[in-house]
């Protein structure tokens, strides 16, 4: 059975980020190696749009592997989309809320289709608390990362091990 086409550039996305992630990479130096733009770059990372065949050509060949890895799934990506099939709500949120979700990730939606609500699939606004949530979360490990590189990395080492110790307590 074929996949539906936003799940096919879904694992185009996951793919490319894998790739990326294996060598290394950063967005400027896929650009740089594949001769896209970062703009059309960010829309096959979020699997906004079908990219041309002329676009995975030059992604394949920039990344060193062949276009037919580039879609090339795993069980990973059937679970996610029966997540995704079983939260509708996210969909909707979305659309209400553009912004809550900018520089969100293929990963990130399949995290967030994977939670449920109360008795199953997320309501609107059981995705829209859930998704502040990881955003929330995101930006306090952003900080958390800053201040792992200053002088009270620390200091802030032996609060979260207390209060992991507390989180773990049985």
């Amino acid at each position: 059975m074929a996949l539906p086409a936003a799940s096919r550039w879904s694992i185009v996305a996951h793919n490319v980020r894998r790739l990326m992630a294996r060598d290394g990479l950063t967005y400027e130096e896929v650009c740089e190696a594949t001769g896209l733009d970062a703009r059309t770059l960010r829309g096959v990372l979020r699997a906004a749009k079908r990219p041309h065949a002329k676009t995975l050509q030059k992604l394949a060949e920039g990344l060193g592997v062949t276009p037919d890895e580039l879609f090339a799934g795993d069980e990973s990506a059937a679970r996610a989309e029966f997540d995704a099939a079983t939260n509708p709500a996210i969909e909707e949120a979305v659309e209400a809320a553009p912004d809550l979700f900018d520089d969100w990730t293929p990963s990130d939606f399949g995290e967030l289709a994977s939670r449920v609500g109360a008795g199953g699939a997320l309501t609107p606004q059981g995705v829209r608390m859930a998704a502040e949530q990881m955003n929330a979360n995101r930006q306090t490990i952003d900080r958390a990362r800053i201040v792992l590189e200053s002088s009270e990395a620390e200091a802030l080492r032996v609060v979260i091990d207390a209060l992991y110790e507390r989180a773990t307590a049985r």
